[in-house]
């Protein structure tokens, strides 16, 4: 049995994803007017994630939380009881996961159920000393490889008064904060490729 078994996740259709304007790497042009259309209810829907894996005519949404604490950046190593097994033992700079049925609750839909999706990711997988800001950077996409083929992310920035942060979870170890210029540096090559694209490119975000 799939270990996704039961899971549904929010997808948009690749031929969407084609006609916002399709790219490699980091997008910060025309950002409102692609989240607008992404977040539409009518372009988007639940599918079942083991389905969604294997499918590239789909690209499952995915909320991917850089934390920043003036210039530093939270990063962690992605633990074996992470989701996505291709994933494992890279370092990474986002935080978040895939939007379920659940976020659409109290008859959420749209942008609202996309971030009621993004704040319970938050709470679930740390802990906050402090209030934070959340706002929308870029999208962010790879399809140089299997994972980054069936996958979108949409690159939020969250901003935090002090770097006291714990992990809830076993998927996020070793969770620490480094300056900007040792990401960019030795850290750079363990990172995972979405993690190196927000990193090689936060300038514009």
């Amino acid at each position: 049995m799939s270990k996704y078994a039961g899971e549904q996740v929010l997808v948009v259709p690749r031929a969407l994803f084609d006609a916002i304007g399709s790219f490699q790497g980091i997008r910060t042009h025309e950002l409102q007017a692609a989240i607008d259309r992404l977040l539409d209810p009518a372009n988007h829907f639940f599918m079942d994630r083991a389905e969604a894996e294997e499918d590239p005519t789909h690209k499952q949404l995915i909320p991917y939380c850089l934390i920043r604490q003036g210039c530093s950046i939270l990063h962690y190593t992605r633990g074996k009881s992470g989701g996505e097994d291709r994933l494992h033992a890279k370092l990474s700079v986002g935080v978040g996961g895939h939007i379920n049925p659940v976020d659409t609750g109290n008859g959420r839909t749209g942008r609202e159920a996309y971030f009621a999706a993004v704040e319970r990711e938050l709470s679930e997988e740390l802990v906050f000393d402090s209030t934070h800001t959340n706002r929308i950077a870029a999208l962010l996409n790879d399809d140089s490889n299997e994972v980054g083929r069936v996958h979108l992310g949409i690159v939020h920035v969250i901003d935090v008064e002090n770097t006291r942060i714990a992990s809830r979870e076993d998927a996020l170890c070793e969770l620490r904060f480094s300056e900007l210029a040792e990401l960019q540096g030795g850290l750079f090559p363990r990172l995972e490729t979405w993690s190196q694209h927000v990193i090689r490119d936060i300038a514009n975000l």
